[in-house]
């Protein structure tokens, strides 16, 4: 955070019995602010929870603190319960912004998500999906016969994105990946890397044969005709890594693990 060492200190726990005992403890020694009176926020958990917290905290212009009590922790700090004040005090802040998902369904619905990791669709029934692809306004993939494709912000391309060979992109670039899964239909398509600002719009065709789910991290809309894409940098959330585990650092480093 750059700046005094926190008075005031909210902790949010996830319900698992380790990250509850640790909130306690934490609470007992260093006070428990509610979140309407805290200068920061400590997520305790994993990666999942933090994700939950990000949407608890939006627009409350709250920073975060993540302590790993889960199981892979890329978004959170090694547990520590020693001068966490002060921890926090030098911390190196990671703005995040999410990508916002507009819907429309098989039914009419119109519905919007916000999602921090990645938008994904994804195939409901046993027949592939088949998806037309447009950015700005322009169709690059006329039909993607596939599993299902995401798009993902820089923060979120270390996770599904991943997961389903997509690049991993440094904060720092302002690009969002989309990756399809198990494309059988450009078979050789593994995606691209679009500029941050880029608008996308993804058709599912033949929906009532192939219905398609949308996903924006823990929303999920099924029967979509429809989903638009495109990154909301109106909101903005902070994301605390002690100076030594910087999330920009972890991103780099991640290309190099094998």
């Amino acid at each position: 955070m750059s700046g005094p060492e926190p008075k005031r200190i909210a902790f949010l726990a996830a319900e698992t019995p380790l990250a509850q005992a640790n909130r306690e403890r934490l609470a007992a020694r260093y006070g428990d602010a509610p979140l309407s009176e805290a200068e920061v926020a400590v997520a305790l958990g994993g990666d999942g929870f933090m994700l939950e917290t990000l949407h608890k905290l939006l627009g409350r212009n709250l920073p975060v603190y993540g302590m790993n009590c889960g199981s892979v922790g890329f978004l959170m700090n090694a547990y520590n319960e020693e001068d966490l004040p002060r921890r926090i005090a030098q911390a190196q802040a990671a703005e995040l912004h999410p990508l916002r998902m507009h819907v429309v369904t098989m039914g009419g619905a119109v519905e919007e998500a916000l999602a921090f990791n990645e938008v994904s669709l994804l195939r409901e029934l046993r027949q592939a999906a088949k998806l037309r692809i447009s950015v700005d306004g322009r169709v690059r993939l006329p039909e993607l016969i596939c599993d299902g494709v995401l798009v993902s912000t820089p923060a979120g391309s270390t996770a599904y994105n991943l997961s389903a060979y997509g690049p991993i992109v440094p904060l720092s670039a302002d690009l969002l990946p989309i990756t399809p899964i198990s494309p059988f239909r450009p078979r050789r398509w593994r995606g691209a890397l679009l500029p941050g600002n880029a608008d996308v719009l993804i058709e599912v065709l033949e929906p009532e044969k192939r219905p398609v789910a949308a996903v924006a991290d823990f929303t999920e809309v099924r029967d979509v005709i429809s989903v638009a894409i495109h990154q909301d940098k109106s909101i903005t959330m902070r994301v605390l890594f002690d100076p030594d585990q910087a999330l920009s650092e972890r991103i780099i480093a991640e290309q190099f693990t094998v």
